[in-house]
């Protein structure tokens, strides 16, 4: 019997309240809010890779917690759709002892089924809790399903692959590559429990975050900056053969946009009937709030000879898991402005902004400030305006009779200016609830050495509720 964490019992517990009137039913990836399992609970993901598995597709990922960056074990979701998804388990819990047990580092997770053994092989990232001891990890399962087994460390030549950041690839052959930070490529052997032969050393430096896919006989190679838990703009490589050589290729989404507030993780190929739809897979990590604030961001990659872009953000979008098909997806409902004093409480010291940028909305930065909406419908949602200054939030909603059916916490951080969705709450049954949003005097923060990042202060923002019926 597996052991949860007492805070992932204490979510599966939560969630017995919330399934009486979450419905598991959306529509679109919505990027960059909250998502919720078939129990109701936030899916905890991170760090993450997909792989199909007959009819589903399997997402292993970070389970992470807030305050710290202890490994907590790797969470598996299934969906069908990309965008309902059921819980299935914690794959890798926290071991009794060793590379992953407690006071850990266990990062980015990613499985490969061995097309000589059918097991299913799990690469992870581990370390001491400093940082100061990585080795690439790896472990096993007979079931995709299944709890996986650790089985220590990847070796080469006889010793560990000293690297932290790291990815896997599957060529069309089935030989199966690992990938690390700074630009290295390894081919595994045909268990996939060790390291042939080097293929690539140093092709790059940084490089954190290291993806790789191939579309139509090119490789593309893509990874991230160094600058911890704080965005940055993402960069690519391609090639002709997995050995070189690569060419840098630049940004591939508008420079300044720091990918869309996200770092990247994977590039899912939806091979369908009419078409392929290359999706990115990135995080946008929420230091200390890994858990409850962070989110993920999947865009559909633009391919024009050869070269990759994310050229619009696509706050929600839909693609046909059949057909390989994706389309926008634009949101509906009744739009209410946070000002508006029929539909709106406030207290505290919250206050209507109008920056330079013509950006609007309202906000405080005063603890426990609180701005209430009460509605009826079976949905809401809110956008805000992030900002250097922006800070954390607290949702809750409530229901005619005072149960609270949902919470969780929100960011209106970013290092320029935009204004996009922040919250969407799932399925509602039909009725009268209260959404009441509080200002919680926190913000994203990470001390790096000598640099600091993160936000200037702990700004809470509106800009637009939306309901739906």
């Amino acid at each position: 019997m597996i052991k949860l964490p007492s805070f992932i019992f204490f979510f599966l517990c939560l969630s017995i309240a919330q399934a009486e009137l979450i419905k598991n039913s959306l529509a679109a990836i919505h990027s960059g809010i909250a998502w919720y399992d078939d129990q109701g609970d936030m899916v905890s993901a991170h760090g993450a890779g997909i792989i199909k598995d007959g009819d589903r597709f399997y997402l292993f990922g970070e389970f992470k917690n807030d305050g710290g960056n202890e490994f907590s074990g790797f969470s598996c979701y299934s969906s069908t759709d990309l965008v309902n998804w059921t819980f299935e388990n914690i794959a890798l819990p926290v071991q009794k002892e060793g590379r992953l047990g407690p006071n850990t580092v266990g990062e980015r997770p990613k499985v490969m089924k061995c097309p000589s053994t059918g097991e299913y092989v799990m690469y992870m990232h581990t370390d001491d809790i400093r940082y100061k001891d990585p080795a690439v990890g790896y472990a096993t399962s007979d079931r995709i399903d299944g709890e996986f087994t650790f089985q220590g460390i990847l070796e080469f030549d006889g010793n560990r692959i000293r690297k932290w950041d790291m990815g896997i690839f599957q060529d069309d052959d089935g030989i199966g590559y690992l990938i690390t930070h700074s630009g290295n490529l390894y081919r595994l052997s045909d268990d996939y429990k060790s390291v042939d032969v080097q293929i690539v050393e140093n092709m790059t430096q940084a490089c954190e975050s290291p993806v790789i896919f191939k579309r139509d006989g090119l490789y593309y190679w893509i990874g991230s900056g160094l600058t911890a838990w704080e965005r940055n703009d993402n960069y690519y490589f391609t090639a002709t053969d997995l050995r070189g050589p690569w060419k840098e290729q630049g940004h591939f989404a508008p420079e300044g946009s720091l990918t869309w507030n996200s770092q990247c993780t994977y590039v899912l190929p939806i091979v369908g009937s009419k078409t392929t739809t290359y999706m990115y897979m990135g995080d946008r990590w929420a230091h200390p709030r890994q858990n409850s604030a962070a989110t993920y961001v999947w865009q559909p990659l633009v391919f024009d000879n050869g070269k990759i872009t994310l050229p619009e953000y696509q706050q929600s979008w839909q693609v046909n898991t059949s057909t390989g098909e994706w389309t926008t997806y634009p949101l509906k409902g009744k739009a209410i402005d946070p000002q508006n004093k029929k539909w709106t409480k406030l207290s505290g010291s919250w206050e209507k902004h109008t920056d330079a940028e013509g950006f609007s909305d309202l906000r405080s930065n005063q603890k426990g400030d609180t701005l209430s909406l009460e509605f009826s419908g079976t949905q809401v949602g809110f956008y805000s305006v992030a900002r250097s200054d922006g800070g954390f939030g607290k949702v809750e909603i409530m229901d005619r009779d005072g149960n609270i059916v949902l919470t969780t916490i929100v960011e209106t951080y970013c290092r320029y200016t935009e204004e996009s969705l922040k919250f969407l709450s799932p399925k509602l049954e039909d009725g009268d609830y209260t959404l009441t949003l509080t200002v919680l005097g926190e913000r994203f923060f990470w001390q790096a050495k000598t640099t600091t990042w993160g936000s200037s202060d702990d700004y809470v923002s509106v800009s637009k509720f939306l309901i739906s019926h």
